[in-house]
């Protein structure tokens, strides 16, 4: 089952962040403060959304997203942040069926796209995403501002 979060599934959210950041070698740069994920998520000015996927009343994974837009296009699209599930749930759909939940929404919210990054050396949701029908963006270089930079920039 697939359902958009509540307030009370913060602390949930939570914990599947921090076992994202985990799956992505990268718990040192998970900082995240429950307060600030409930206030971006539910408070008056909304920065993404989230829906869970639950097998047997459990919560198994999450997919985050926000909308960004496609100048080219004239539409707003998706952008999938984080989807994630729990190592002991893999196999068993609910990815598929987060992925799906998005696509959904994008064609409810007549959105040109849904996009999202994967690490390059993450061969199993690169299969997975090949195999719904996603093409990589070869000739497209994300970049990042973040800490000191962004800082440095804003103040510049």
């Amino acid at each position: 089952m697939i359902r958009p979060a509540t307030h009370d599934d913060v602390p949930v959210i939570a914990n599947l962040i921090h076992g994202l950041a985990e799956y992505e070698r990268l718990a040192h740069a998970c900082v995240l403060q429950e307060a600030d994920l409930h206030k971006h998520l539910f408070g008056p000015q909304k920065y993404a959304e989230v829906l869970l996927a639950e097998d047997a009343g459990a919560v198994v994974g999450f997919a985050l997203f926000f909308h960004n837009y496609s100048t080219f296009r004239a539409k707003p699209g998706i952008y999938l942040e984080d989807l994630f599930v729990e190592p002991a749930h893999r196999g068993k759909g609910h990815g598929k069926a987060l992925l799906r939940a998005i696509a959904k929404l994008a064609v409810e919210r007549d959105c040109a796209r849904v996009e999202w990054s994967v690490l390059n050396w993450n061969a199993p949701s690169i299969e997975f995403y090949k195999s719904v029908g996603a093409e990589p963006l070869d000739e497209w270089t994300v970049y990042r501002l973040t800490d000191e930079a962004l800082t440095q920039l804003a103040g510049s």
